[in-house]
C-alpha cells in the first residue's frame, strides 16, 4: 500500500462511520501535543490545527482546545488545565516522553475522560480507550533489512535513538532483532533526541572515533539531516550510507533524486494526529465502535516509489 493510500484509509475509515453520525451534542476534546521542537512534530502541529478547523465545522457542538508543550513538565501541567478549566470530556494527546505523562493520563482518564493516545505510547498498557501510531516495530524492522541487504550481511554501523519513549524502544528492539543474526557490528549507538542538532553532534562524535563507517540508522529525518551536514563537513560522503524515517519531504526529494547518501527512506506520517482527532470525535457523534488500535505501515521509501510519497507543499 502506498503512503498516499495509507493516509487515504486513516481519513476514509472515519469518514464511513460518519456516515451514521447521531444528533448535536456539546462536546470538548482537549488536544496535547509537543511544541514544534522538530520537524516532524511540526508537521503534527500543521495537521492538528488543518484538523481542528475541519472537525469544527463538522459536527454542531464540538469544540477542539489545542495545546502545546516544550517539555513533558509543561504537558503535564497542561493537561491540568485542560481538565479543570475546559472540562474536557476527551483528551487526545501525543505525550513528550513517556514515563513523566504515564500518571498524569492516569489522572485524567480515572476523571471519566475519553483518552486516545497517539504515536509515543505510555509506560502502562490500559490507560487509553484508543491508540493511534505508526507500526515502530515495523520500521525498525524494515531499516535493518534493508541495511542488512545493501551491506550484503556485513560492515561496521552506527545506530542514533529518539527520545527515550516506548516507541524509541519498540524501533531499536526491533532493528536490533533483525541484525542479530548478521555480521553486521554496531559500533555507536547515542540519544540524538530527533533533533537536527543533536544527529549533528553525535555523529561528529561518532565520525571521530571510528575511521571506518559502513551505514548510519538515523531512524528519524530531523537526525538524518544533522548526520548530513556532519558528514558532509568531514567529507566522508563516499564511505557511508544514512537510513533515516518518517518521510520529511526534503529526504524524500534526494531519494527521487537517486542520491547515494540517502537512498532509501521509511514512512512514519505526522497525520495520523488528525486520523486520531476525527476517531475521537467519532465515539461522540455515532454508535460506531471505535475503541482499540490503529496503526499506519511503514514502507520502504525507494527511487522508485518516492514519488508517491513526496508533498511539496507539505511543512514536513
Amino acid at each position: 500500500m502506498t503512503g498516499k493510500a495509507i493516509l487515504a484509509t486513516a481519513v476514509a475509515i472515519p469518514a464511513m462511520l460518519a456516515a451514521g453520525a447521531a444528533a448535536a451534542q456539546d462536546v470538548t476534546i482537549g488536544v496535547s501535543i509537543p511544541a514544534a521542537t522538530h520537524g516532524w512534530t511540526g508537521g503534527v502541529n500543521y495537521h492538528a490545527n488543518q484538523a481542528a478547523e475541519a472537525l469544527e465545522a463538522k459536527y454542531d457542538g464540538l469544540e477542539i482546545v489545542l495545546v502545546t508543550a516544550g517539555s513533558a513538565s509543561e504537558q503535564a501541567n497542561s493537561l491540568e488545565d485542560l481538565l479543570i478549566v475546559h472540562e474536557i470530556d476527551a483528551l487526545v494527546v501525543l505525550p513528550f516522553e513517556s514515563d513523566p505523562l504515564t500518571d498524569p493520563v492516569r489522572q485524567v482518564a480515572d476523571q471519566g475522560v475519553f483518552v486516545t493516545v497517539v504515536d509515543r505510547g505510555l509506560a502502562e498498557d490500559g490507560i487509553e480507550d484508543i491508540y493511534v501510531a505508526g507500526n515502530n516495530p515495523e520500521m525498525g524492522r524494515i531499516s535493518a533489512e534493508y541495511m542488512i541487504d545493501a551491506l550484503d550481511g556485513s560492515g561496521e554501523i552506527v545506530v542514533l535513538r529518539g527520545i527515550p519513549t516506548v516507541i524509541d524502544d519498540q524501533r531499536v528492539e526491533a532493528f536490533m532483532g533483525e541484525i542479530e543474526d548478521t555480521d553486521i557490528e554496531v559500533l555507536g549507538m547515542e540519544y540524538a533526541n530527533w533533533n537536527r542538532d543533536d544527529g549533528f553532534e553525535v555523529m561528529q562524535d561518532f565520525l571521530s572515533r571510528f575511521d571506518n563507517i559502513d551505514a548510519v540508522w538515523a531512524q528519524d529525518d530531523d537526525i538524518a539531516i544533522g548526520v548530513i551536514e556532519a558528514v558532509r563537513q568531514a567529507e566522508r560522503e563516499d564511505e557511508m550510507f544514512i537510513v533515516g524515517g518518517a518521510g520529511m519531504k526534503e529526504i524524500i526529494q534526494r531519494v527521487m533524486e537517486g542520491d547515494d547518501l540517502t537512498p532509501v527512506n521509511v514512512l512514519y506520517p505526522p497525520a495520523m494526529i488528525a486520523t486520531a482527532m476525527e476517531v475521537t470525535a467519532l465515539h461522540f457523534y455515532t454508535n460506531a465502535p471505535v475503541l482499540g488500535e490503529y496503526i499506519l505501515g511503514s514502507p520502504l521509501i525507494t527511487q522508485e516509489n518516492a514519488e508517491q510519497y513526496y508533498f511539496p507543499d507539505s511543512p514536513f
